[in-house]
């Protein structure tokens, strides 16, 4: 497993809103919460971890952007993501907001 999350940990890195939007019109965009380890849950999708991602996407911990984010990230263009590709999806999540 650790190979798994240290190649994926290559891959990691921070992205703009805009360079995510394509990935939200295509519905591969999931949401990971702020309590979840990225590389975590990338690890888990990539070894089709069903009871994991399930028991994250029964919480709620693991979704498809709701309207009202996908509102506030279209109307914040300085908005920051980490992401991580495991295909077909895209996982992100949202930076913590750095003082202006």
């Amino acid at each position: 497993m650790q190979d798994l999350k240290d190649e994926l940990a290559k891959t990691l890195d921070e992205a703009a809103w805009e360079w995510l939007i394509p990935h939200a019109k295509r519905d591969v965009l999931v949401v990971v919460a702020g309590e979840l380890d990225l590389l975590d849950v990338g690890v888990a999708i990539a070894r089709d971890d069903v009871l994991s991602v399930q028991h994250w996407i029964s919480k709620q911990m693991l979704h498809k952007p709701l309207p009202e984010q996908l509102t506030d990230w279209n109307n914040n263009s300085s908005k920051r993501f980490q992401a991580l590709i495991v295909q077909p999806y895209v996982l992100v999540k949202e930076s913590p907001e750095t003082a202006a």
